[in-house]
């Protein structure tokens, strides 16, 4: 009697194939969420790595006010002697903490307040319902900024994090309601609910699970809000003017006069790189949409 063996030459290559996860397969696949990726992965890159490729300290004003762009200075300096490569490069921390920080804390409150008016219906649906009518009428910007500006303390970013969050979670609730108002009477919920799961069990355990892509594509839309709400917020001077990011970069090339004493760089990159930004971010919602939909999926 021969016992078989199996060759561990022959079978080491296979033991040590690691198949990725099936959603980062069919993102990947996606030609634009790849693009994506990739341009959201160099952002990320430039916040983590900021203290290593920049130049200068983002806060070093020692330099002469509005040089041209040169070998020492590579996008040239604003009008306060401050490098602007520095402080876009660093610019990329603050929006990538405020688009992630902003983006998640509405998320989770589109999500409490819009599955639970949409699975409990009656009373409760209709006073969450009016609150979120309520937060879609008033006017965002005007909101924003009022909140913003009488903030204690004088703002700074995390007053922007909570004012954005507060004003930015009412359109995706209702979508979260419009979602489970067809989801509430599927078999399963009828069984969970049998067995005595309580009405947060079934909401966040048995119906969320199957709203994965509507809850990530709201949330990449809620991050790309909350970071193009920073730069605007900023640029108009609310919150605090000295912290690194792109909206202020903006607000202090238009005070110092940048278009007309052709600092076009001052305006153009932190402009540019909020373009590309929110891009990636895009993008990347492709390739979420080709999860929760197959004929969208590349070959």
């Amino acid at each position: 009697m021969t016992t078989a063996t199996l060759d561990p030459v022959d079978a080491g290559p296979r033991a040590a194939r690691v198949r990725a996860p099936q959603w980062l397969t069919i993102l990947w696949r996606n030609k634009k969420a790849r693009f994506g990726l990739i341009l959201l992965a160099v952002f990320v890159l430039m916040a983590v790595l900021a203290p290593w490729i920049a130049p200068y300290d983002p806060r070093d004003h020692s330099f002469g006010a509005g040089l041209p762009p040169s070998a020492e200075h590579w996008l040239g300096t604003t009008g306060k002697g401050f490098d602007v490569a520095s402080q876009a490069i660093y610019g990329a921390r603050t929006s990538l903490l405020v688009g992630l920080v902003a983006g998640g804390f509405a998320t989770l409150i589109a999500l409490a307040v819009g599955m639970t008016a949409g699975y409990l219906g009656g009373f409760v649906d209709e006073v969450l319902s009016f609150a979120t009518n309520l937060a879609l009428v008033v006017p965002a910007l005007p909101l924003m900024v009022t909140l913003a500006a009488y903030a204690p303390g004088g703002g700074g970013v995390w007053m922007v994090i909570i004012v954005i969050a507060v004003t930015g979670w009412a359109g995706a609730a209702r979508q979260k309601r419009a979602q489970i108002l067809t989801l509430r009477n599927r078999e399963y919920i009828q069984a969970a609910r049998l067995a005595g799961d309580g009405t947060f069990h079934v909401i966040f355990r048995e119906i969320a699970p199957n709203m994965t892509s509507l809850i990530v594509v709201g949330f990449i839309g809620a991050v790309g809000g909350a970071i193009g709400a920073e730069a605007g917020l900023s640029f108009l001077g609310i919150g605090d003017p000295d912290t690194i990011s792109w909206g202020t970069m903006l607000y202090w090339a238009n005070t110092d006069g940048a278009l007309l004493t052709g600092g076009f760089a001052r305006l153009i990159v932190p402009g540019l790189l909020l373009a590309l930004l929110t891009t990636a971010l895009t993008f990347v919602n492709f390739g979420v949409d080709a999860l929760s939909n197959p004929h969208l999926r590349e070959p």
